[in-house]
């Protein structure tokens, strides 16, 4: 799939950005949790908003780097350098992050800030049917990892809703992932993110 991630100028109207279903079902029966992702940008930063439509939610994990993967969680996960490495940032309903970048699932390295929540901005509410986080990607941060990196061309990327210890298991996605058991970490089947 392709998509268009828009320029803003100014803080972030979610009313005005465009949405992206996260609705694949994949791997487990249809639970009714659906999801779905926005994302926008300016010169600074990159701005992501994910919202989950689920009633049983889990939150769990409160550190850094825990597995927010194993209670209802929010992901975005990109590549900028043609699926060689990639970013993924996990996030759960307490605001704790996993977030990784490198090669492969069992290739990869943690990045914990201190401060990572502030940085990140990460902010998450309760909503009346569900959940919703909304945080940012600084242009710095990337540029850490891709020095000369601009917010231009595409981006190889996936949207994904999980809860592997939830009161209903379930896995959802944005992109189709075509595998027989549940494994996010395959940027081959990320789809296309175009700055406009």
């Amino acid at each position: 799939m392709t998509a268009v991630i828009s320029k803003i100028s100014g803080t972030p109207d979610w009313d005005n950005i465009p949405v992206l279903p996260i609705d694949r079902v994949l791997w487990t029966d249809d639970t009714g949790v659906r999801a779905l992702g926005q994302l926008c940008y300016d010169e600074e930063n990159l701005y992501v908003h994910l919202r989950a439509f689920e009633k049983d939610i889990r939150a769990e994990n409160t550190e850094p780097l825990s597995p927010v993967h194993e209670d209802s969680c929010l992901e975005f996960f990109f590549s900028l350098d043609g699926l060689n490495r990639y970013f993924n940032f996990e996030i759960n309903p307490n605001g704790c992050a996993c977030i990784q970048f490198g090669p492969s699932r069992a290739d990869r390295i943690n990045i914990v800030r201190k401060d990572g929540e502030a940085y990140f901005d990460i902010q998450t509410g309760r909503t009346s049917d569900g959940w919703e986080v909304f945080y940012r990607i600084p242009l710095g941060f990337i540029q850490l990892f891709y020095p000369d990196y601009r917010f231009e061309g595409e981006l190889a990327a996936n949207l994904y809703k999980c809860g592997d210890k939830t009161a209903n298991r379930h896995y959802l996605s944005w992109n189709p992932v075509e595998l027989d058991k549940p494994d996010f970490h395959r940027p081959e089947f990320f789809g296309r993110l175009s700055f406009e």
